[in-house]
């Protein structure tokens, strides 16, 4: 099963090996196909010829011993002497084949043959009909050593003076006839033989010729998605090849164009939010510094002063949220952001940032319950990157939880340390739990947020858990809450592979779907 499943994997990757085994294939099937003709066509050829040859031998000889056995020379000789004596004339003059006599008394065999080389059912024909027969034979020979072969026997009857019917036949063997059938056997399999493997190396060359280009295509394509952008291609030629190796240049050139016109973009894009951002910092801080000392004295005004003052202080405060939190986006689209890292026990700074969300949550009639799975979870983490991404998980889930409880899960293994938000809120759906993470996105647009929020915090959290080569996951249904899990390694030499805690939360494996 594993042979033949390399097997199948080799044929679907390789063009080359498919193209050369395939016109390989069906050639050698074609030359076999042309060969066996060839050899059944001259076969036939040649036993046909034989087949005529002797039989007009077997005539001429017939005749002659026709003739002589009715002579005058004959007269008074017994029959078996006078056949024995035409046997030794007709054997004289040729070589080609061998005679069986069945005269009266006895059966006269020509030397270095025996009577069983003629076919029992032609001697019966001969015995019972007149006329010439000729069958398909096998010669024996006298000689033990000597091996058996093909040949024809021909029988007919000789009329004697007495007017007896005397069988007669003539064993031709088949010696020369296999010597040249042999011969154009071995030069049809040696010529089939290298006109496979020359075919085979034709195949080969061309597939190569044709391939190669296509190769050096594909690996300049490659080169190309990697950032390779000055990656182009050699232009041999005019052929069809060279128009694919121009159109490949061709589209190189205009899609590393397309990228730096992009890059560039995106370049003035981030600068100007990085460089909006900073400017409006100066005027925000004087603005903020107005709007708490108007919120401090907020009971001097009247009750619609009062309510404008606070609605003031609110805005301020979640523009100042909003503005810190597109700093920080600048700095991770310029790849500026970097870790202060440090040993920190996971579980002690998931309870303190518990802890310090417990008013609010008490407002909201949430109850966040800690559970620590481990004693020790030890990272090398920055401790302040890691408080934010706790804030945004426990902020969302009191916001979106509808006052149900709020679990928090805190394990660790060997290589990892990982920590749960699940709350038992509105939820989102399965395929939403990638856009959770993208900027400004919300489930419900139409739904007004109880905590207040800039709509970055958990693209900033994927960033901060990216920045440690790390995961956060998160996992939703409607009506079953939501689950965050973030995952961290215990050093930064260390790869993530597994984490310690299930996406999926526990109390909802029965309702897996």
């Amino acid at each position: 099963m594993t042979e033949r499943r390399w097997l199948r994997g080799l044929w679907w990757s390789s063009l080359p090996v498919r193209v050369l085994v395939t016109t390989t294939a069906s050639t050698i099937a074609v030359l076999g196909l042309a060969s066996y003709i060839l050899l059944q066509t001259a076969t036939g050829g040649i036993v046909d010829a034989k087949r005529q040859a002797a039989i007009n031998e077997a005539v001429g000889v017939h005749a002659f011993m026709q003739q002589q056995l009715r002579g005058p020379e004959t007269r008074g000789v017994a029959v078996s002497e006078a056949l024995d004596r035409l046997a030794d004339q007709a054997g004289a003059q040729t070589t080609q084949y061998m005679m069986v006599i069945h005269a009266p008394t006895s059966t006269l065999v020509s030397s270095g043959v025996l009577a069983e080389s003629v076919p029992d059912e032609l001697v019966e024909t001969v015995g019972s009909q007149e006329g010439l027969f000729i069958a398909p034979t096998s010669v024996l020979w006298t000689d033990p050593e000597q091996a058996d072969e093909p040949g024809l026997a021909i029988g007919t009857t000789l009329i004697t003076t007495g007017g007896d019917r005397v069988p007669v036949f003539y064993v031709f063997p088949m010696t020369s006839e296999l010597q040249v059938l042999r011969v154009m056997q071995s030069a049809v399999i040696a010529t089939f033989l290298v006109l496979a493997v020359a075919i085979g190396l034709i195949v080969y060359l061309v597939t190569w010729q044709v391939v190669s280009p296509i190769r050096r295509a594909s690996d300049t394509a490659l080169r190309l998605a990697s950032g390779q952008l000055d990656e182009r291609m050699a232009v041999k030629g005019s052929d069809e090849l060279a128009s694919l190796a121009e159109s490949m240049n061709q589209m190189a050139e205009e899609l590393q164009a397309r990228i730096r016109q992009l890059e560039s973009l995106s370049a003035v894009q981030r600068r100007f939010v990085s460089d909006v951002s900073h400017e409006l910092r100066t005027p925000l801080t004087t603005i903020k510094m107005a709007a708490d000392m108007l919120y401090e004295s907020r009971e001097d005004f009247d009750p619609s002063a009062l309510r404008t003052v606070e609605l003031m202080w609110l805005e301020i405060e979640r523009f100042d949220v909003l503005l810190a939190d597109l700093l920080e986006i600048s700095r991770f689209d310029a790849g500026a952001a970097v870790l202060t890292l440090d040993d920190y026990d996971l579980g002690a700074i998931v309870a303190d940032e518990i802890h310090s969300y417990q008013p609010l949550a008490e407002r909201q009639g949430t109850d966040i319950r800690l559970h620590l799975q481990t004693e020790e979870a030890t990272a090398e983490i920055d401790a302040r990157r890691i408080r934010r991404v706790l804030r945004n998980l426990l902020s969302n889930a009191i916001d979106h939880g509808q006052g149900k409880p709020v679990d928090v899960t805190v394990a660790a293994d060997d290589d990892t340390v990982a920590v749960t938000v699940r709350d038992h809120g509105v939820g989102f759906e399965a395929e939403q739990s990638a856009q959770v993470f993208d900027r400004f996105w919300r489930a419900d647009p139409a739904r007004t947020r109880i905590v207040g929020g800039s709509g970055l915090g958990l693209a900033i959290s994927l960033e901060d858990a990216k920045l440690h080569r790390g995961w956060l996951s998160a996992w939703g249904r409607p009506g079953r809450g939501a689950q965050f899990r973030l995952t961290l390694p215990r050093d930064q030499h260390t790869r993530v592979l597994a984490s310690p805690l299930p996406v999926m939360p526990v109390d909802d494996e029965g309702n897996k779907r």
